[in-house]
C-alpha cells in the first residue's frame, strides 16, 4: 500500500501521480483536518474536498481549489445582504458541504461522510481524516493578534507575517483506526510536498501519528514542498522563515529527519544534497514540479521504489 500524509494542492497533484502510477485501490491518502472551518453553519473541509476534487478531474485548474464550471449566485447574494463572503463557497460546492453537515449531524463520522463523498465521485483510493475530532489551525500574527487559520490563508491572503502556530483541540482529538492502519501497513509512506508547519504539521501533531511515523522512518520519504528557496503556492517558505526555520530544502530536512530516511528535491536544488544528507537524510534529486505531464507519476514510483518494494 502506497501511503501519503496529505494536505492542500501539493498533495492532491502527488495523489494524481500516484493513481496513474499505482493500482487505485493500493493508494491511501491521511489528511489533514486542521484547516477545517465552519462556515454559514456549514463543515467545509478544504483539504479533503481539494483531495477528492483534483482525483475526480473535475477540479478548477486556474485557482486549485474548488470545482471547475462553478457558478457563484449564492455568494453573490449572500454579499447583496452584507453577510460575510470572504471565503467564497461555489454553488456546486455548496451541495458538498450541506451533505456533509447534514450526515454529521446525522450522527455519521467525518471518515464514513468522506468514503461517502469520495465514492459517490467514483474514487477507488482511499481518504482518510487523520482524525474524526476537531482540530483548528490558528495563526497569530506578528501583531498578537490570534486567528483562524482559513482568515489568514483567505482573508488576509497570507500577507501577513506570523508568529506562532498552534492547534486547538488535537490534545483531545484521537487518530482514527483507518489512519492509523493506513500508516502502519504501507509499504511506503509518502509526506506530500504539503506545508510542513499547517499541512502536515496538524497530520503530526494529532497524539499518536507522530510515534508512528517515527517508528517506520526506513520506509518512508518526504517530498520537499521548497523548490529553489520557494513555495510553488502558498505561504510555506514564508512561515518557515517568520517561524524561524531555513526555507530551503536543507531546513526541509532538518525538520523531517526523523520522521523519513530519504528526502526528494527538485533538481534545481541538486547541489544542496551534500547538506541534506549532513542533516541526516538521504536525498534523491529528480523533477518535482507536477505542473509538467508525467512528473506526479514519475515522482510518486521513486517515492515507492525508495521507501519499500515497487
Amino acid at each position: 500500500m502506497h501511503t501519503v500524509l496529505a494536505g492542500g494542492v501539493g498533495a492532491a497533484r502527488y495523489l494524481r501521480g500516484a493513481l496513474e502510477a499505482f493500482d487505485p485501490t493500493e493508494v491511501t491518502a491521511v489528511v489533514n483536518v486542521g484547516d477545517d472551518v465552519m462556515l454559514h453553519g456549514l463543515r467545509v473541509c478544504p483539504d479533503l474536498d481539494t483531495c477528492t476534487y483534483t482525483l475526480a478531474g473535475a477540479i478548477d485548474p486556474e485557482r486549485g481549489w474548488g470545482l471547475v464550471d462553478e457558478s457563484w449566485q449564492a455568494m453573490a447574494e449572500l454579499g447583496r445582504y452584507g453577510g460575510e463572503n470572504w471565503f467564497s463557497l461555489g454553488d456546486r460546492d455548496l451541495g458538498t458541504h450541506l451533505f456533509r453537515t447534514q450526515r454529521l449531524d446525522a450522527g455519521a463520522s467525518l471518515t464514513e461522510v468522506t468514503a461517502e463523498i469520495t465514492s459517490a465521485w467514483g474514487l477507488q483510493c482511499r481518504l482518510l481524516p487523520v482524525s474524526d475530532d476537531p482540530v483548528e489551525t490558528r495563526v497569530t500574527l506578528a501583531d498578537g493578534d490570534e486567528i483562524n487559520f482559513q482568515e489568514y490563508f483567505v482573508r488576509l491572503q497570507h500577507d501577513v507575517a506570523v508568529s506562532s502556530v498552534r492547534f486547538d483541540g488535537v490534545d483531545a482529538a484521537r487518530p482514527t483506526d483507518a489512519a492509523i492502519a493506513a500508516i502502519d501497513e504501507a509499504t511506503t509512506l509518502v509526506i506530500a510536498p504539503s506545508n510542513p508547519i499547517v499541512s502536515i504539521g496538524p497530520v503530526l501533531a494529532v497524539p499518536g501519528v507522530r510515534e508512528r511515523v517515527e517508528a517506520r522512518r526506513d520506509r518512508n520519504v518526504a517530498v520537499s514542498p521548497i523548490v529553489g528557496g520557494k513555495a510553488l503556492k502558498g505561504p510555506a517558505d514564508r512561515m518557515l522563515r517568520e517561524l524561524g526555520e531555513e526555507p530551503t530544502v536543507v531546513g526541509v530536512a532538518r525538520r523531517y529527519r526523523d520522521l523519513a530516511a530519504t528526502l526528494v528535491v527538485d533538481e534545481v536544488d541538486a547541489v544542496l544534497v551534500p547538506e541534506i544528507e549532513a542533516a541526516g537524510m538521504r536525498a534523491i534529486a529528480m523533477p518535482t514540479i507536477m505542473s509538467e505531464p508525467g512528473v506526479a507519476p514519475a515522482l510518486a514510483r521513486a517515492c515507492h521504489e525508495a521507501g519499500g518494494t515497487p
